[in-house]
C-alpha cells in the first residue's frame, strides 16, 4: 500500500525531478512546456496543496475553490509507470476532497494528452468544456466525489 504525505521543502528537489522527467516527452508534442514544469513548487508546498508519495515516486497537487478540489497535477517518476501509483494519487484526491467537504473534482489537460484523458475517463471523470489558452487545447473534465465504500 502506498503512504501519500504532505510535501515539505526538502521533497522539492525530487518534486521538480519528477515533474520534469514525467512532462518532457508531452513538450515536444505540445509544442511548449506543459504548465506544471514551470509552476512555483516551493510555494505549493508551503502552501499546503503538494502531497507525495512515499518514498517518493509520485506527488499530486491539490488545490481547494469553491465547491470543487481541483487536481492541478499529477505526475509520478516515469520509471515507476504502471504500477499504479498514478491511481493512487486520484484515489487519494477523492480522500481529500471528502475531508474538506468539496462534492466534486476537477481537472484539466492538454487535448494532445489523449492517454491521460482516456484513464481519466475510466477513472469516472467526464468532459466539462474545452478552450484554447495561450495557443493550448484544453480539456476540462470533473468527477463527483462518491461516499466512501
Amino acid at each position: 500500500m502506498t503512504m501519500i504525505r504532505p510535501a515539505a521543502r526538502p521533497d522539492r528537489p525530487r518534486i521538480e525531478e519528477i515533474v520534469e522527467a514525467a512532462y518532457a516527452p508531452w513538450a515536444e508534442i505540445i509544442g511548449a512546456r506543459p504548465i506544471p514544469m514551470d509552476a512555483d513548487y516551493a510555494a505549493l508546498i508551503d502552501a499546503g496543496q503538494v502531497f507525495v508519495t512515499v518514498p517518493g515516486d509520485g506527488l499530486i497537487v491539490l488545490v481547494p475553490e469553491d465547491g470543487v478540489l481541483l487536481v492541478e497535477n499529477v505526475a509520478v517518476d516515469p520509471g515507476r509507470h504502471g504500477r499504479g501509483i498514478g491511481r493512487t494519487l486520484l484515489a487519494f484526491a477523492e480522500d481529500r476532497a471528502r475531508t474538506l467537504a468539496l462534492p466534486r473534482l476537477r481537472l484539466y489537460t492538454n487535448e494532445l494528452m489523449t492517454p491521460n484523458i482516456a484513464l481519466y475517463e475510466r477513472l469516472g471523470y467526464h468532459e466539462t468544456g474545452r478552450e484554447t489558452i495561450g495557443g493550448r487545447g484544453i480539456v476540462h473534465m470533473a468527477k463527483q466525489v462518491p461516499a466512501r465504500s
